[in-house]
């Protein structure tokens, strides 16, 4: 059966008094990514037009000086996928890979740079998107291999942490495992230390690896590592992983 629509939430302007001179900037989506990367809009001077599906994401601007909604707003369309999840949200430490025309870079880098330490032109429209791909094909195919390794590593009975510290000063380092490990007590302030709560879920990364296929497909590249990754998150997400961030692959495996 189809599941229930959250009840649409209402556009909300959240301006302070020095914003005013600032054109308003419309942001949909203030969830665990979207809140802090809206708090730093607004810490630059840009008024928001703040839109959640979810009413309770709103509220939280809803505290704040509320201004007039601009009648007429231009718009430009461009793709700018993100990477670097909620930690680097938080401190404005994104990347942003974006697709569009020169001409108006720009200006989505002006509101980007408010958000991330590294906005880069990809080309034209769809190109940030195909990097994004690209970029979350190997970030789940090097939280699997660190996964498997640690796992390997534990069972042959070494300590976790002296491990993971060799791996990180070898050729086998990687960004999951020096930044994002996915054993837990290796490290602190990542999902593995909290039960896998939070972060980039696991139902994404499956998304993510399925939206790899058709282009795949398309232009004749093989993905065989990619294509098993997929299975892999597909199934963590029909074994009780889906609402847990996909460093949890360590302990489904």
């Amino acid at each position: 059966m189809p599941q229930p629509t959250p009840p649409a939430a209402p556009r909300t302007l959240a301006v302070s008094g020095s914003m005013a001179s600032r054109t308003p900037v419309g942001f949909t989506g203030v969830g665990n990514m979207g809140n802090p990367m809206a708090k730093n809009l607004m810490k630059r001077g840009y008024p928001l037009i703040v839109y959640d599906v979810f009413p309770d994401a709103c509220k939280e601007f809803l505290d704040a000086e509320l201004a007039k909604e601009a009648e007429k707003m231009g718009a430009v369309f461009t793709d700018a996928p993100v990477s670097g999840g909620v930690g680097a949200a938080r401190p404005g430490n994104l990347t942003f890979m974006v697709g569009g025309v020169e001409e108006e870079f720009a200006a989505a880098q002006e509101l980007l740079g408010c958000m991330g330490s590294n906005v880069v032109h990809c080309g034209a429209v769809g190109t940030g998107q195909a990097v994004k791909i690209c970029n979350n094909l190997l970030l789940a195919l090097s939280m699997t291999g660190t996964a498997e390794a640690m796992n390997l590593g534990i069972r042959l009975g070494l300590d976790p942490k002296l491990l993971a510290k060799i791996l990180n000063m070898s050729s086998g380092r990687c960004w999951s495992s020096d930044t994002y490990n996915p054993v837990p007590g290796v490290m602190d302030g990542v999902p593995s230390a909290n039960n896998y709560q939070g972060g980039f879920g696991t139902t994404l990364m499956a998304k993510d690896l399925g939206l790899a296929q058709d282009p795949a497909t398309s232009t004749k590249s093989p993905i065989l590592l990619g294509s098993q990754a997929h299975q892999i998150y597909r199934m963590m997400c029909a074994k009780g992983y889906s609402k847990k961030d996909f460093s949890s692959v360590c302990q489904f495996l």
